[in-house]
C-alpha cells in the first residue's frame, strides 16, 4: 500500500533538482564549447556535407518533399530556374565531383557550377535542404531531340511554406545580386553552337565595344535616343497604367556603313540588356516563330537585320501580285505583327525590337507604324560633328588645322563613318592620316561632279530627242490631213550616234 513514509522529504527533492539543474547546465555549458571548436576546426561546407549524411541515415524517406524546378514553362524561360541556377555557383564545394566550368574570352574569371547528377547541401534558418540538377529528353516535332534541363529540391515536408515563401525569394534575390556584380551582355542566335544555350537560342557574350560616346551620330538624335531609352526603362508602373506591353521598337534606316550595328550593340551595352539575332529566313512556321519569340528573356533586344532582304514584306497591299496565298511570308509576317503589338506581346517585360534596312521606302507600311516601331532613326553619311568623334576615336584629337577644309568637303560629298573611319586608320601619324582623309574626299567630289555633269548630258540629250519625236508626231498628223506622204525624219540614228 501507498503510505506517507515513502514519500522523500522537500529536502531530498530539492537537493535532487539543484544537482539536476546543474548538471543540466554544465552539459549545455560543454555543448556550446564543443560546438564552437567545431565551428572552429570544421568549415562551414565540410559541417554542411557531415550533416547531410547524417541525416540521410536517420531520415524517414516519407517525410521528404522535393519540387521540381524545370528550366522552362512552356514556351516561356523559367525564372526561377536561372536564379536557383546562378545562386548554386555560390554552393560549390571540393567534395563534388563532376564540375561545369566556362570562361568567355573577356570575363574576369572562371564560372562553376553543378553538372548533371551532382547534389548540393544548403542551410537556411537551420533547415537543410538538398538540390541536385538533372535532365529529361524529350522529342519536339520541329526541334529533333530536346534536352529538358531541371533542379530538384529536396526538404522536410514540415519547412514546405518556409521554403517557398521565404527560402526560395532568398535564392533569387541573391541570384540577381550575383548577376549584376558578374553582369555580361550575351549575344543569341539560333542553334547549339560553342557557348551556353537556352532551348533553340545559342548564346555567346557580346564582345563589342561600342559605346554612345564612341558612335559618330548627329548629336542630337543620339541624345533623343539617349532620353528614350532611359524613359523608356523607368516606366513599368506607367506602362501598366496605360494598358500597353512594356515593350519598345526602334527602326534604324540609311545607307550602309553609317553604324546601323554600332548603334545596336551601344544600346545593349547601355542597358545591359542581352541581343537575340533573329533571321526570319530559317523560321517555316508562325508557331516555331512564336515559340522562339516568346522563349526570349526580359531585358532584351530581339534584332531584325536587313527585314526588307528577310521576307518580302514590301508588297503586301500591291494585291494579288503580293504575297502569294498561304506562302511562308506571310505566315511569318502575320505572326511577327502579332508578337510586336498583338496578344503575344504581353509575354515578357522590358524588350526592345530593333529593325535595320538600307531602304526604308521598300518596307511594308504595317510594320513601321507608331506601336510597332515607335521611333525611327535615320543614319545618315558622315557630318562635321560626326567626323570629330572619329578623329578622336582614331586619332586622340579634338583640334587641328586641317578640320575647316575636311569640315567643308563633309557638306559636298556624302560618305559613311566606315569610309572616313578607314581613311584614318591608314597611318598613325595625325597630319598624315587627315591629309589622306582630304584627297580621298577631293577624289569623290571630283567623281560626283563628272557624274553630275554626265546627268546633265544625258538630260539634254533626252530633251532633245523628245523634241525630234514631238516634231515627227507634229508632220504625221500634217501629212494625214493633207493626204500626201510625207518623208519622216530618222531620229532614231541620232540616238544611235
Amino acid at each position: 500500500m501507498f503510505s506517507l513514509k515513502n514519500i522523500p522529504s522537500t529536502s531530498s527533492i530539492l537537493s535532487t533538482y539543484t544537482t539536476f539543474t546543474a548538471s543540466a547546465m554544465l552539459i549545455r555549458s560543454m555543448a556550446t564549447e564543443v560546438q564552437a571548436i567545431i565551428n572552429q576546426l570544421i568549415p562551414e561546407q565540410l559541417r554542411n556535407l557531415l550533416l547531410s549524411k547524417l541525416g540521410g541515415l536517420y531520415s524517414n524517406p516519407s517525410s521528404q518533399m522535393t519540387l521540381l524546378i524545370n528550366d522552362y514553362d512552356g514556351y516561356s524561360i523559367n525564372e526561377l530556374y536561372e536564379a536557383s541556377h546562378t545562386y548554386l555557383q555560390t554552393k560549390i564545394t571540393p567534395s563534388m565531383k563532376r564540375l561545369k566550368v566556362s570562361k568567355a574570352p573577356r570575363d574576369k574569371k572562371v564560372i562553376v557550377n553543378i553538372h548533371k547528377g551532382q547534389k548540393v547541401v544548403d542551410m537556411y534558418e537551420g533547415i537543410q535542404v538538398k538540390w541536385e540538377m538533372t535532365s529529361v529528353d524529350t522529342k519536339d516535332d520541329e526541334q529533333g531531340k530536346v534536352e529538358i534541363r531541371v533542379l530538384e529540391l529536396s526538404f522536410h515536408n514540415k519547412f514546405m511554406e518556409t521554403v517557398i515563401n521565404s527560402y526560395l525569394p532568398y535564392v533569387t534575390e541573391r541570384s540577381k545580386a550575383i548577376k549584376e556584380e558578374n553582369k555580361a551582355v550575351k549575344l543569341f542566335s539560333l542553334g547549339n553552337f560553342c557557348g551556353d544555350y537556352d532551348g533553340a537560342w545559342g548564346s555567346t557574350n557580346l564582345d563589342h565595344p561600342a559605346t554612345f560616346d564612341k558612335l559618330a551620330i548627329d548629336p542630337t538624335v543620339k541624345k533623343e535616343l539617349v532620353d528614350d531609352l532611359d524613359r523608356f526603362v523607368r516606366r513599368r508602373d506607367y506602362y501598366k497604367r496605360v494598358g500597353k506591353a512594356w515593350k519598345r521598337g526602334y527602326l534604324l534606316y540609311g545607307p550602309p556603313g553609317t553604324g546601323k550595328s554600332s548603334l545596336i550593340a551601344a544600346i545593349a551595352n547601355y542597358l545591359k540588356f542581352d541581343i537575340y539575332d533573329l533571321e526570319l529566313t530559317s523560321v517555316s512556321s508562325n508557331s516555331q516563330l512564336r515559340g522562339l519569340l516568346v522563349s526570349t528573356r526580359n531585358r532584351s533586344m530581339l534584332v531584325i537585320e536587313d527585314i526588307d532582304c528577310s521576307i518580302e514584306l514590301q508588297n503586301r497591299q500591291a494585291g494579288p501580285g503580293g504575297y502569294g496565298q498561304g506562302t511562308n511570308d506571310e505566315s511569318t509576317l502575320s505572326g511577327l505583327l502579332n508578337f510586336i503589338d498583338g496578344l503575344w506581346s504581353s509575354c515578357g517585360d522590358e524588350r526592345i525590337i530593333v529593325f535595320t534596312t538600307n531602304h526604308k521606302e521598300k518596307i511594308d507600311p504595317a510594320l513601321l507604324r507608331p506601336g510597332r516601331m515607335d521611333m525611327h532613326i535615320h543614319m545618315s553619311y558622315c557630318t562635321p560633328s560626326a567626323f570629330r568623334v572619329l578623329a578622336s576615336n582614331y586619332l586622340c584629337i579634338t583640334n587641328h588645322d586641317l578640320f575647316n577644309e575636311i569640315d567643308q568637303l563633309m557638306l559636298e560629298v556624302e560618305v559613311t563613318p566606315a569610309q572616313v573611319a578607314e581613311e584614318l586608320m591608314k597611318s598613325e601619324d595625325t597630319d598624315i592620316a587627315l591629309q589622306g582623309l582630304i584627297n580621298f574626299l577631293r577624289d569623290r567630289k571630283l567623281k560626283s561632279e563628272n557624274c553630275n555633269s554626265g546627268g546633265r548630258e544625258a538630260d539634254l540629250e533626252e530633251q532633245n530627242e523628245s523634241k525630234a519625236r514631238e516634231r515627227v508626231c507634229a508632220i504625221d498628223k500634217i501629212g494625214k490631213i493633207n493626204k500626201k506622204p510625207i518623208r519622216k525624219r530618222k531620229y532614231g540614228n541620232k540616238r544611235k550616234n
